[in-house]
């Protein structure tokens, strides 16, 4: 199936004064994502702590998997907002608004004395969370889009550096000086990303000049497109399963193969490792399928790492499964958004990724409470079989808003 009419037109036209004429510059490039990838080490300092964190203070499976939802709930609440306040005002200012809540979110985790000012501090953080879907704006600001999926490769490259390092440091650190130690070194990196953003992040005028519409008209413009609507309900589908895997990974291991907090983090680092390495060669593989072809081919792999997760029972099987499905998870979201940003006009990017970026936070708000309750009732295997069926839900979507083969 061919791109929508949106993207030919708009690789036809003249770039606009901020976008490179050919290839993306990495130089200019650059800086968002050093920006991405400091705030995604401090992201991967807490996240697999999490459960842990929580378990000490006499949390329950559900009431953690709530623990991880929470975040997500209140970002699929203010993501279109934060979206629609960067197309009006520009990106940086927007973002730094966002890195500062993610700042005091962290802050009121590293000093809670009880289970209740973890959930404070994560629903902080979600109502302020856009640091990510405004550097993807930010990207397909500055690149055209024959170039926007090898531009969100080296973003999703800055993603896996930050998932190898950040989970076994963090295992390291929660280790030898408690559970408070992460989100403190989180908060620090947190207060690093503002200085880069301020000092290093280009500044654009905003995207549009167009009357203002509200948000639900907007909303509803970008939605009435069909090929962006199938890509959001695509990153929905994609999300869920992903966060079934991240939201029960820790607690799966634990389960089956006795694992601490600091193996924990292995496992998350090793899983970044190899979606850095499949990430580097993004760029090649959707010049060659396509992202149509290139995402349908990571979902695939993505299924199949869960299905192999789900007999896991010794390290080398973990290795393994984790392999394949983080192969697969890789190219899928750089391959959506692209698809996404490619359907809708300039001037709807920002809002289109924060409409994208609230369907998977309805995706990561429904992934952990479904694995914590299948895994707090020892149904381990069927939290693996669920992750694939989520996965395999992404071609359904496809198959059944185009009426055409993937």
């Amino acid at each position: 199936m061919s791109e929508p009419p949106s993207a030919s037109l708009e690789e036809q036209s003249p770039a606009p004064p901020n976008q490179p004429a050919g290839k993306p510059r990495l130089g200019g490039l650059g800086p968002i994502y050093l920006t991405v990838f400091v705030d995604v080490l401090a992201l991967t300092l807490v996240f697999p702590l999490l459960p842990y964190y929580a378990a000490s203070f006499g949390a329950t499976p559900f009431q953690i998997g709530a623990l991880l939802a929470t975040f997500s709930v209140c970002q699929l609440i203010s993501s279109p907002w934060l979206g629609r306040l960067s197309d009006r005002f520009g990106r940086k200012p927007v973002l730094i608004a966002s890195q500062a809540g993610t700042l005091a979110g962290l802050l009121m985790m590293a000093a809670a004395p009880n289970l209740w000012w973890l959930f404070a501090g994560r629903i902080l953080d979600g109502f302020t969370a856009g640091n990510l879907t405004i550097a993807q704006a930010a990207i397909t600001d500055a690149t055209l889009p024959k170039d926007r999926t090898r531009a969100y490769g080296f973003f999703g490259i800055a993603f896996g550096v930050g998932f190898l390092i950040g989970p076994a440091f963090s295992g390291w650190l929660a280790a030898r000086y408690g559970f408070h130690a992460p989100p403190l070194c989180a908060a620090l990196l947190s207060l690093t990303s503002i200085v880069l953003t301020a000092i290093l992040f280009p500044s654009h005028a905003p995207p549009s000049a167009q009357p203002r519409a509200s948000l639900g008209e907007a909303l509803r413009r970008v939605l009435s497109q069909p090929a962006a609507r199938r890509s959001v309900l695509e990153m929905f589908a994609y999300v869920l399963s992903f966060s079934m895997l991240t939201g029960g990974l820790a607690l799966f291991l634990r389960a089956r193969l006795a694992f601490d907090v600091d193996q924990v983090g292995y496992a998350f680092a090793f899983s970044g490792f190899v979606g850095a390495l499949a990430q580097g060669g993004i760029g090649r593989l959707a010049k060659r399928l396509g992202e149509r072809r290139l995402s349908a081919g990571g979902i695939i792999f993505m299924a199949l790492g869960y299905l192999l997760l789900a007999r896991v029972h010794d390290v080398p099987s973990l290795g393994l499964a984790l392999a394949v499905g983080g192969l697969g998870s890789a190219v899928v979201r750089p391959a959506l958004t692209t698809l996404l940003t490619n359907a809708v006009s300039e001037s709807e990017r920002g809002l289109a990724l924060g409409v994208s970026q609230s369907a998977s936070s309805l995706g990561q708000s429904m992934g952990p409470v479904i694995a914590g309750a299948l895994i707090g009732a020892g149904a381990l295997s069927t939290w693996a079989l669920v992750a694939a069926a989520f996965a395999c839900l992404v071609l359904v979507v496809r198959w059944l808003f185009s009426g055409t083969s993937v």
